[in-house]
């Protein structure tokens, strides 16, 4: 078996064993669509006709797909070199890009589930969310935006030392950037000043592009626009985590 292939076993296995983490995973995004869902039921946006659950599940989904990223690589690099398996996988010829790829997949995974989860329950009649013909244009900036996340959660995961360091840096990052990249709060109702902050922020991006995929008002323009934007993010922290990955907290 590849150093790779063995990697991505063991984090597939560090992903599932906590089964109580496994399910919040999943079911912590489905909470806020089902409360939200509700508040909102049956209202429409006067200016499209379309339900306010159109404009909020792809938010919704966008910060749960981003969130689980970030906590889910950032508690598996943490684990890893608290317990001095990385610095095992150091004196063995695996290379620093084995390691990343290895959880790279896993988030993907776990990303394209969330989406499909998601987006299942959201199309159920309570809910009633529609999905245009251009929902295709989902993925590619689904995969950009897991990427970006991804290489926040490794900056996180690299300096934090404990379970309860990893929590409280990555809500801090998270939790504010849901409410300032609009997904729990539309942003054409917030100040002038506040929407220009959110154009700095990656979950702003994602926000962006999925929701325009699933509402039928994407294109390659703006598709690519919203991918760009991830992948900018995406190569800022990668190179950062790089430049601060450490295989013991005693390097």
């Amino acid at each position: 078996m590849s150093a790779y292939a063995a990697l991505t076993k063991a984090s597939y296995r560090a992903s599932v064993r906590d089964r109580t983490t496994v399910f919040f995973t999943f079911a912590f995004p489905l909470i806020f669509l089902v409360v939200f869902g509700l508040i909102f039921r049956g209202k429409t946006v006067t200016e499209s006709g379309r339900g306010y659950i159109d404009y909020i599940a792809p938010g919704v989904l966008s910060w749960g797909v981003g969130n689980a990223a970030v906590f889910g690589v950032a508690f598996t690099l943490m684990q890893w070199r608290r317990d001095d398996l990385l610095r095992l996988v150091r004196l063995t010829p695996t290379p620093l890009g084995s390691v990343l790829a290895s959880r790279y997949v896993i988030a993907l995974a776990i990303g394209a589930v969330q989406a499909l989860l998601f987006v299942g329950v959201a199309l159920l009649p309570v809910f009633g969310l529609r999905v245009d013909a251009t929902w295709p244009w989902a993925v590619p900036v689904l995969v950009c935006g897991i990427t970006a996340f991804l290489a926040i959660g490794l900056v996180i995961g690299a300096r934090a030392d404990t379970p309860e360091a990893v929590a409280a840096v990555a809500n801090c990052v998270m939790v504010p950037m849901a409410f300032l990249s609009g997904s729990f709060y539309p942003l054409d109702a917030m100040p002038s000043w506040l929407q220009s902050v959110s154009r700095v922020l990656p979950l702003h991006y994602l926000n962006d592009g999925i929701s325009k995929a699933l509402s039928g008002r994407a294109d390659l323009g703006s598709t690519a626009l919203a991918c760009a934007g991830l992948a900018v993010f995406a190569l800022i922290f990668g190179a950062v985590a790089v430049r601060v990955f450490r295989w013991s907290n005693e390097s």
